[in-house]
């Protein structure tokens, strides 16, 4: 079979938020474009067309109506201490540096003047199990999730398309990279339709095809060997993104850093409409259920609690003797706490029904819970907590949660309340009541109180266990995106940016993010891959 050529100023190499933003700032610039995609044309967008929509955003107008007085340097400190960015860290510390210092004008202000909006509140998330993490909200959440970003970013890449100068490939597959005498020249690809070769020419190749965390092999053939493993996992990353091209470039020179770091969830359960095998949804823990174990007791000695260190989450419950625990909560915490991350989980954000978001918001998402109990068998609904033990150990086919054990659990966190709120003294009600204090947190967290509170049932146990997200680390990059070898020198012709690039210098978020940096992360390297292109390369 023949070779097809294509020859473009610009190749990019993946349709997900960064490949795109990367593509519509080179053709703005008048340079011509090819973006190779994996997926289908249905599915362009990537990861990012099925995402919450979350932004970690640093002194923006939405900030000051609120009254917070946020800062560059304040959200630096912040980044680089929950992170556990080392001095040593050079190409990360600058990507951090760089974040948070272009963060306003580069992502909030560019966003919004492509027409996209933000909710009107920001959210505290991260704060950090000692007060480490985020000092103050700074989680912005776009009105529409980030599916409608997508879909505005796919609108716009077309607009910029005068001249006929952007050439979109889906359902093709990067393969090798050209090089010639150290410079990169294009790459070499299959067209998954035919089942034909093509050769693209091109004087910048931008990679853009996210992490590695798609492929469980890779995943934990990186984990680091300090931290548990789980013997199962889900997947909630893309299963394209799959460590190949990462380890191609590395044969060229490149360096991968930080693989061992990755961005996963404690809190995950199966799709009940897998996309692809092994497939899972990353749900928002409730602040008010219990946490508990196989056996049906609660975590501890410390509580486990959503909003305050996700790495810690991932690890503790990683460590658990088996690969899943049991969230224990009532109807009343589910209507106001349960949530389930991405677009698909969140229809009246994504398709930006006001009225039908303030109303669940104050009324409860009673039709999220339906949704869950109908459709997963891993949502459990019982109106006794014996019963309730028995759909546990059903669905796991063993004995393991004793109905008196359940019942000694949920009984020993009432007896809190038994004894009066001077006499609290339970870390998770703490955390909650100090999570309530921002008015934001207060709407979607409910007021402690007994679990077996009259009128507050039916109980609830859902069976959850970790799952993949993002990769934090990547290939090495300087602050033009440019691909790094080993002794921090640029490989001429050669860019990576978003996930790809474990969001810019190979590892920028250290250890833990602050959640809510991977788009605008996505954004800000393809912007400056862009400006390097332009700019640097005179093409």
């Amino acid at each position: 079979m023949t070779t097809t050529s294509v020859q473009s100023d610009v190749l990019v190499v993946g349709g997900g938020l960064a490949g795109l933003v990367t593509a519509i700032e080179c053709l703005r610039a008048g340079k011509s474009v090819t973006l190779v995609d994996r997926d289908t044309p249905q599915r362009l967008g990537g990861l990012a067309l099925w995402a919450f929509g979350g932004m970690a955003l640093v002194d923006t107008p939405l900030q000051r109506r609120m009254k917070l007085k946020d800062s560059p340097e304040r959200a630096f400190e912040d980044w680089v201490r929950f992170g556990e960015l080392g001095e040593q860290e050079h190409w990360p510390r600058q990507w951090a540096h760089h974040y948070v210092q272009h963060s306003r004008e580069r992502v909030y202000d560019w966003v919004v003047g492509h027409g996209l909006k933000f909710m009107p509140a920001v959210n505290w998330v991260e704060r950090g199990l000692q007060g480490n993490g985020n000092s103050l909200p700074r989680y912005h959440i776009v009105w529409g999730t980030s599916q409608w970003l997508t879909q505005r970013m796919i609108e716009t890449l077309h607009q910029a398309n005068t001249g006929n100068r952007l050439r979109l490939l889906s359902n093709h597959e990067i393969v090798g990279i050209e090089s010639h005498d150290g410079v990169v020249t294009g790459a070499n690809g299959i067209n998954h339709d035919t089942g034909q070769s093509v050769l693209f020419a091109a004087q910048a190749v931008v990679l853009a095809m996210g992490g590695m965390n798609g492929s469980h092999e890779q995943a934990r053939a990186n984990w680091p060997p300090t931290r548990p493993l789980p013997a199962t996992m889900l997947n909630g990353a893309h299963p394209f993104a799959n460590g190949k091209l990462h380890h191609l470039v590395a044969g060229l020179g490149g360096h991968i850093t930080h693989a061992g770091e990755m961005w996963n969830y404690a809190a995950g359960l199966p799709h009940p409409q897998p996309h692809f095998p092994g497939h899972g949804l990353s749900a928002i823990p409730c602040k008010s259920a219990l946490w508990l174990d196989h056996t049906g007791r609660r975590i501890g000695p410390e509580p486990l609690v959503t909003g305050f260190d996700t790495h810690l989450l991932c690890q503790r419950v990683a460590a658990q003797e088996m690969p899943y625990t049991w969230h224990l909560l009532n109807w009343r915490i589910a209507i106001k706490e349960f949530a389930i991350s991405g677009a698909e989980h969140n229809q009246r954000i994504r398709d930006r029904q006001l009225p039908m978001f303030l109303k669940e918001t104050l009324l409860g998402n009673h039709r999220l819970i339906k949704q869950m109990a109908a459709e997963s068998q891993h949502f459990l609904v019982a109106d006794t907590l014996a019963e309730l033990a028995a759909k546990m150990n059903a669905l796991t086919g063993t004995n393991d949660v004793q109905p008196d054990v359940l019942q000694q659990t949920a009984d020993g966190f009432d007896a809190n309340f038994q004894r009066g709120d001077s006499l609290v003294n339970d870390d998770q009600i703490r955390r909650i009541e100090q999570a309530r204090h921002w008015g934001p947190d207060r709407l979607r967290t409910c007021k402690p109180a007994p679990l077996q509170a009259k009128g507050a049932g039916p109980f609830i146990a859902i069976q959850m266990q970790l799952i993949t997200r993002k990769s934090l680390g990547g290939l090495k990059t300087d602050l033009q995106s440019r691909v790094l070898d080993a002794a921090d020198q640029p490989i001429e012709g050669l860019y990576c940016v978003g996930e790809a690039a474990g969001f810019g210098g190979g590892g920028a978020s250290g250890k833990r993010s602050l959640e809510g940096t991977f788009l605008p992360g996505c954004i800000l390297t393809a912007r400056a891959a862009a400006r390097s292109i332009v700019a640097g390369r005179g093409l």
